[in-house]
């Protein structure tokens, strides 16, 4: 359990420490956040803050891991690898997309083609590899079956595995994406649904069927390959994000942008697929999924009847225009993420308890 730990310490530490040097760099360079004309008029001030701020934490996760690895003797796991890489890869699209609107001056940034062309290249690889590496018990970093708390189930096979699995990665990253628009928001409630992942990879560690040796009733233990990796992984990324909020929170001094976003809903939607709880991700990352529902129920309606059923979207900007202070908003959603992040992990204890 020492990996979990200093995982988790090296990963806020660096991050704590690592980002002013990042603002600095990122300042110097005139890397700063484009503020699009149509948004709620108290965001005018923060053009020009430095952006990218996602490579802090990005960075940090990976050393923290590695560090760990070091520091303990113990092996990388195919499955911590792959969240990783996931991880990485996502953050490269959101970099570039990053890039060009700091550069261009172009709020849009990548083209949508190209940017959904950089993020199925990812996914597709991620969701392939997932499927080989093989451990002594014939156990690989992802299942074809799908997932709630265990997986269950017929195999859905390999090809809609990977449909689904881009489906999953492609949702969570745009997802935190649409979070990402209030300081600390997206950030903050990222930092519990890691933590919980923590949790999850550690009971499932605890209770998996290689230690309990329990093959006669796969329901009583998790058949997961790398239970305890999955859990340093998300205690590093946990303690980068708890870091990288010291500087993201209201007033920000600096933001994640595209380059964080995509990169934490890909490691989300990874920790989801690798751990067998992929429905159960629903739940637990709640505020995305109910703040991507938002964008969806008023494009739809816009689109259907002409009339808006919320003053703006994403929900954060709804309320920002009611009048509530940013501040508020962020608290109250952190509120509500928290919510969700107990009644998930209540409904996956409740799952293992009813099979035990």
């Amino acid at each position: 359990m020492r990996q979990i730990l200093f995982a988790g310490v090296i990963g806020m530490f660096l991050t704590v420490v690592g980002t002013p040097l990042l603002i600095k760099l990122l300042a110097r360079k005139g890397y700063g956040q484009f503020i699009r004309d149509d948004g709620p008029r108290g965001h005018a001030g923060k053009k020009g803050t430095p952006t990218m701020g996602g490579i802090s934490f990005i960075l940090a996760t990976l050393i923290a891991y590695a560090l760990t690895k070091i520091l303990t003797g113990e092996e990388p796991s195919f499955s911590g690898l792959l969240v990783l890489f996931l991880m990485a890869g996502m953050g490269l699209v959101g970099y570039l997309d990053d890039y060009i609107k700091i550069v261009k001056r172009r709020s849009l940034g990548l083209r949508a083609k190209a940017k959904m062309a950089g993020q199925l290249i990812v996914g597709i690889a991620f969701a392939v590899l997932a499927l080989q590496f093989k451990d002594s018990r014939g156990l690989t970093p992802a299942s074809t079956k799908l997932s709630f708390v265990t997986d269950f189930g017929w195999s859905i096979g390999p090809v809609l595995f990977v449909v689904w699995a881009l489906f999953m990665i492609l949702a969570m990253s745009n997802g935190v994406n649409l979070t990402d628009g209030l300081d600390g928001l997206a950030t903050g409630a990222a930092v519990m649904v890691f933590g919980a992942y923590t949790f999850i990879g550690v009971w499932q560690f605890q209770e998996s069927c290689a230690r309990a040796g329990d093959l006669t009733n796969p329901n009583a233990c998790f058949e997961v390959r790398d239970p305890l990796d999955l859990a340093v992984v998300a205690s590093a990324l946990m303690g980068a994000c708890f870091g990288f909020l010291w500087w993201n929170t209201s007033p920000a001094k600096i933001f994640m942008g595209d380059t964080g976003s995509l990169a934490l809903g890909g490691a989300l939607a990874g920790l989801a697929i690798c751990s067998r709880t992929e429905f159960l991700m629903a739940l637990l990352g709640g505020l995305f999924v109910l703040i991507t529902m938002s964008v969806v129920i008023q494009v739809g309606s816009f689109k259907m009847t002409g009339k808006r059923v919320f003053r703006m979207a994403p929900l954060q900007h709804h309320f920002e225009l009611k009048g509530w202070s940013e501040v508020l908003v962020v608290v109250r959603f952190w509120i509500i993420q928290g919510m969700c992040v107990i009644v998930g992990l209540g409904l996956f204890y409740a799952g293992w308890a009813a099979d035990k």
